[in-house]
Parts: structure tokens; sequence; C-alpha cells
């Protein structure tokens, strides 16, 4: 290869010339020389300086690789074990407030966003018609108050004359039945009294045909005989009497005995009447609940918010009138499925709100949801059926805000949140 010193060949046309001779036309060689060295060395500068700059590059480009990669480990190996994700919401418990009865609203006592406390009125109902409806049901009670009284007083007084009723009967009976025992006693004696004055006539009689007795002895001794006899008639008849008496006295008892089937008839309208007054108590106790619906109280301490109601609307049972927001908020962090190794209970979690970048929140992992957000949705997906894609779930985890909440930073449902969980520290019960 031929150096740079070699001499070159002439252009076709011009002459060679030695190296101390002048090309005809140009100025002297002390002019020339320089500016031919100059442009001779340019190349060479050129060339030096790219060198020297490649050179210097490369420990410049190897010490920025090395701090990427220092940079990179280092970022690895500090945030190794956090769990993040932004599919995460403020959550609470939250109550709806709805009427019990309908009605026209009469006073409203809240406002938008505003603060109240357990026991608070919030809002009344015109309490006329339940006012009208109440006094009704307390006349129907006095009702039926007083048909228990006369149902009572009704069964004392059948009690009393039935146990006086069935002692006469009884009595009755008894008297009866010694009336015809005394009577069948008159009527033996007045037979035994027929039979000697019978006997007597006749001695009388046969005394009178022999002229022993008088005819005046023996008239009276006949008239004595037929007196006995009449009076045995007689107290047989009275027999007969007395023995109808007893049967009379008998159905008197009889009927007397009957009366218990009374004391159970009043009995029985004792207990309808008793009936009557629970279901009118019930229908009072139904309409003092309903006059005390017309008034709404805050069941919790908390705010109220979305109020759909105004004074002078007509509401129906059942219809939302605001949501009661209550308690302390905590987050539903709805972390992917893969995310979940190493994630227990009780590890600290650093909360980010996207409402209050400047500020710092604290928490710690309550607990995991057993089952997927897709599998408590309205319509979970059944994969025992048609082609199946895999898709990763998601797994809803309460995390509790563990330092109370400053009154200047409105934590509201549904606000969206970045939490980070370390998972490189165990819960206080794995630690145990």
């Amino acid at each position: 290869m031929p150096n740079d010193s070699t001499p070159k060949a002439p252009a076709p046309g011009v002459s060679p010339q030695s190296p101390g001779s002048r090309p005809a036309g140009h100025g002297s060689a002390g002019r020339n020389e320089p500016a031919r060295s100059a442009r001779a060395a340019e190349p060479e500068l050129r060339l030096g300086l790219g060198g020297w700059i490649s050179r210097a590059r490369r420990p410049i480009l190897a010490i920025a690789l090395i701090a990427l990669a220092t940079g990179g480990v280092t970022y690895w190996w500090l945030n190794r074990g956090f769990v993040s994700t932004d599919d995460a919401f403020i959550d609470g418990d939250a109550a709806v407030l709805s009427p019990q009865v309908g009605g026209s609203v009469q006073r409203l006592l809240v406002g938008d966003n505003q603060r109240v406390r357990a026991g608070d009125l919030i809002l009344e109902i015109d309490p006329s018609d339940y006012l009208a409806a109440l006094a009704s049901a307390q006349a129907n009670l006095d009702a039926a108050l007083a048909g228990e009284a006369q149902a009572r007083a009704n069964l004392d007084l059948t009690g009393a004359s039935t146990a006086a009723t069935l002692a006469e009967a009884e009595s009755g009976v008894e008297l009866a039945k010694s009336s015809v025992a005394e009577a069948e006693a008159q009527l033996a004696a007045a037979a035994a009294e027929a039979e000697r004055s019978a006997a007597d006539a006749k001695r009388y009689a046969a005394l009178s045909k022999s002229d022993f007795a008088s005819r005046q002895t023996l008239d009276q001794a006949e008239a004595t005989a037929r007196s006995d006899a009449d009076q045995v008639l007689a107290d047989t008849q009275a027999v007969a009497v007395a023995k109808a008496k007893i049967g009379e006295a008998e159905a008197g008892l009889a009927q007397a005995e009957t009366a218990t089937q009374q004391i159970a008839v009043r009995q029985a309208e004792v207990q309808s009447a008793d009936a009557s007054v629970e279901a009118a108590r019930a229908a009072v106790k139904t309409a003092e609940l309903s006059l005390s619906y017309t008034k709404i109280f805050a069941p919790q301490d908390g705010y109220i918010t979305k109020r759909q109601v105004n004074v002078g609307d007509v509401v129906q049972k059942n219809q939302t009138l605001a949501t009661l927001v209550f308690g302390r908020p905590w987050v539903t962090a709805n972390f992917k499925e893969t995310q979940l190794d190493g994630m227990r209970p009780g590890q600290p979690v650093a909360i980010a709100i996207d409402a209050y970048p400047g500020v710092a929140f604290r928490g710690h992992v309550d607990s995991i949801q057993r089952g997927t957000g897709a599998q408590f949705s309205l319509l979970p997906p059944e994969n025992a059926t048609g082609n199946y894609v895999k898709v990763v779930q998601r797994v809803p985890v309460k995390i509790v805000i563990d330092a109370p909440v400053d009154g200047a930073e409105v934590l509201g449902l549904g606000m969206s949140v970045v939490p980070t969980v370390d998972t490189r520290e165990r819960s206080a019960a794995e630690a145990n």
C-alpha cells in the first residue's frame, strides 16, 4: 500500500514540478505553503477529535448503564412486597331514610350534607289523619271494655242465681219426698182407724139385734166408720198429690242443673268480650305507632346526603327521602387475585386519596372477601357453558383507616383511592 509520502503522478496537462518550484500565476512560496499545510492538517484534526469523543463516551455510557441498573435494583429492593391498585374507593355505612306512613310533609328540619345526631328530628308528616284514627281506636277500646264489664256482670249474676235455684230445687225435691212419707203415714193411720171403726160398727150392729146396744150407739159407730173410710180416701189422694209434687220438684231440679250450661254460655260471652278488648287495644297500639311514624328521627350520628323531599311533598310509605351516611369510612380495594399472595389481615396500608394528594393516610387490611366481585354481581358468570376465556378476577379487600380523619378532609363514599399494602410484614395474629 502506498503511504502518504509517495509522490503522486501529475494531473493531465500539468507538468511535474519540483518541490521547491512555484506554480505560475501564484504568489510567493511563503504565502502558499501555510495554506497547504492547514488544509493537509484539517482531516487529521477532525479524525483525532472524533476519536477522542468516541473514547470519552464509552465510560460515560458505562457509568450511565451502571447507574440505571443500580437504581432499578434499588427500586425493586425498596418496593418489593408492596401491592397496589387503583381500583379502590371510599366505602362506608349508609342508611336509607323512608317513612312507614304516607302523607304530606309538614316540616323539614335538615338540609343537604347536614350533620345530625342520633334522635334528632329530621322530618314530620301531617299527623291529622292519624290523630283521628287514634281517637276512633280509643273509642272502640272504651266500648269493648264496657262490653267486657257487662259480660262479666252477667256471668256473676248467672252464677249466683244458678246456685240459689239449684239449692232451692234440691230442697224442693227433699221436701216433696218428706211430704210423701208424711202422707203415707197419715194414710196408714187412717186405714187403721177406718178398720177399727168398721169393726166397731159391725159389733154394734150385732149387739143392736140382740138389744144389747142402742140404736143411737149403732148409728154413731156406723157414722164413725164412714168418716174413717172417707179419711182413708182423702189420705190416699194426699199421698198421690205428694208423689206428684216429687216429680215436679225433680223437674225443677233438672231445670236448675241446666244452669251450668248457661254459665258456660256466659263464660263464652266473657271470652268474646276479652278478645274484643284485645283487638281494640291492638288497634289503639297500631294507631299510636302510625302517629309516631309521622316523625322521622335520625337513627345514627351522621350526615344527610341525597335529600329527595321538600315541605309540601306528598310522600308514600317506603319512599326514599334521604340517605344517612354514618360511622367511620373504610376503603374497599378490588385487588387482582394474583396480588393476594402474601396479603393477610393486619398488614399496614399506605392510602393515597385522589382528592387530597398532599395528605398521607394510614390503615391496615381488615379482611378479604370470600368471593370475587363478579361472583356476587347481579349476573354472575356461568363458566360451565359455552366457550371459556380465563379472565383475572378481582377480589374486594376491606381496608380500615387507622388514624381519625381530620375534619378538613371530607371522605365521601365512592372517592377514588390508591392503597399500597406492605405484604412484607406479618399480621399480629401470625406473629403471635
